[in-house]
């Protein structure tokens, strides 16, 4: 029932092109694992062997954390509508940040936000897709705008202190770099 290729076919992105809601999961070489739900337009095709996610602010950085240790990273796509399917892109990542020179290059292939905080760039090594047949239908109703708002009412300081407090180490107290790759000052 599955099939394994090194790159996304063009009927493969139109799949993920139509997708509302994709997961992320990374691990450092010893703690958690983590997958993150992610959604909104915070995913973009680059080509048939790159893809490339916007990660909004949140209570954690686990991705940021564990891409330092291992960059090992897979996303994961689930039809929950139309016809069953999983599909699978792992690789290895990298995240860019607003100070690296590729920010501006990618940040603008997505809306903008307040709330933005890195740019992962997943370079595919092997492609999974499989049957899916277990996964259940739901309707879409809407994107949640929580998140907007929170980080709206926070303002751009409000989010950079944020990220000071929240988002510097992983569960596992990993470091995200997040403020030095920012350009933030660490108050003592």
């Amino acid at each position: 029932m599955g099939q394994t290729t090194k790159s996304l076919n063009e009927k493969q992105i139109a799949f993920i092109e139509q997708q509302k809601i994709y997961f992320v999961g990374t691990a450092a070489p010893t703690g958690s694992v983590n997958i993150s739900p992610k959604g909104g337009d915070s995913l973009r095709v680059i080509d048939s062997k790159t893809l490339a996610w916007l990660n909004l602010t949140g209570s954690g950085n686990e991705s940021a954390a564990h891409v330092l240790q291992a960059p090992r990273m897979t996303v994961m796509f689930c039809a929950f509508e139309g016809s069953p399917l999983i599909l699978r892109a792992y690789g290895n990542a990298r995240a860019i940040h607003r100070n690296d020179p590729e920010w501006e290059i990618y940040v603008s292939l997505f809306p903008e936000s307040i709330a933005s905080r890195q740019i992962f760039l997943l370079d595919i090594d092997l492609v999974q897709a499989s049957c899916g047949m277990s996964v259940p239908l739901f309707d879409y109703e809407g994107d949640r705008r929580e998140l907007q708002k929170w980080s709206e009412k926070q303002g751009s300081q409000g989010i950079q202190k944020y990220w000071l407090k929240k988002n510097q180490t992983s569960l596992d107290g990993f470091e995200s770099q997040i403020a030095e790759k920012s350009g933030l000052k660490v108050e003592e």
